[in-house]
């Protein structure tokens, strides 16, 4: 048994982290700022709960005591909200990363695994697949900054042999998705809306593809990232379903009557990542698709 700190563990993928590492057997301390509200479903029996904020150094240093390995979720992850608010995210997603990165050398701990986003990779042409050789060029300061993270892991493991692994995550949705939430937007907005009678908003012709992924299958991935001997060495890996499916689809899946609204400008018209690297390195598979993913979710939210 490990005891593993989760920052950021009372979010919507920490808190399926959080879960999975409890039913394995584990030691779970969790650190967060409850800066996307308190949830009490998401608060697991059994984890330690610190009330701390990853831009506090000492908050950090007191969380990193008897820890194996540390999944650093906790981040700032809205991108309008860092465009309107660059210096509050920057302090978020770059300084709280280096003081999580630096807590956790100090203290010996064995490996950090980094929640990292497919927004470095920002607004490409259509129908190509995104991999970890694609140049990124982020569009936003939260897609810049945690780009910076991502050479910070890499740093920390070739300058100070500190092993680290970043994920690159593609538009994840599932259980405890918090429908006003910064992750699976769009998955969120159609549930409240169909729940409620109204008919889901499209933007523009609904013909934007994204690489719908279950947060289930991206829990293992960090599972699997924290203690595959194969990684260790500041990598980057793209954990996504391998498969973009369009906004409409996404809506048919749904179900309920659909409405255009204005586009909006700047969104990338099609993501899709290839996941052949996490395949490879962390013997990684997704095994959920959209349909069951989605019929999960109408059915915890009661819809028909």
């Amino acid at each position: 048994m490990s005891l593993y700190l989760v920052t950021g563990g009372a979010g919507f993928i920490g808190t399926n982290l959080v879960k999975k590492l409890l039913a394995d057997g584990h030691a779970v301390r969790v650190l967060d700022n409850w800066r996307a509200g308190r949830f009490p479903e998401r608060v697991q029996p059994g984890a330690e709960y610190l009330t701390g904020d990853i831009r506090n150094s000492d908050d950090v240093r007191q969380a990193m005591s008897s820890i194996e390995g540390v999944f650093h979720l906790a981040a700032a992850p809205r991108v309008p909200y860092s465009i309107e608010h660059p210096q509050e995210t920057n302090e978020h997603n770059i300084t709280g990363t280096l003081n999580v990165l630096v807590a956790a050398r100090d203290a010996g701990v064995k490996r950090l695994v980094y929640s990292a986003s497919s927004s470095v990779y920002g607004n490409l042409e259509m129908k190509k697949k995104l991999s970890e050789s694609t140049p990124p060029h982020p569009l936003s300061p939260y897609a810049l900054q945690k780009l910076a993270a991502e050479h910070y892991c890499r740093l920390f493991a070739e300058l100070y042999g500190f092993p680290t692994v970043s994920l690159r995550y593609f538009n994840v949705y599932g259980s405890y998705l918090d429908p006003n939430g910064a992750y699976a937007l769009v998955i969120g907005k159609f549930l409240r809306q169909r729940k409620a009678g109204e008919p889901l908003t499209i933007c523009g012709d609904g013909q934007y593809w994204r690489d719908f992924t279950e947060v289930e299958d991206v829990v293992q991935a960090n599972i699997l990232a924290m203690t595959s001997p194969a990684v260790g060495k500041g990598e980057v890996i793209n954990i996504g379903y391998g498969q973009a499916r369009s906004v409409q689809e996404l809506a048919a899946l749904i179900g309920g009557p659909t409405v255009a609204i204005p586009e909006r400008p700047g969104d990338p018209r099609f993501s899709e990542a290839d996941n052949s690297l996490a395949k490879q390195l962390l013997n990684w598979q997704p095994t959920i698709s959209l349909e069951e993913g989605i019929g999960r979710l109408k059915r915890e939210w009661g819809i028909t």
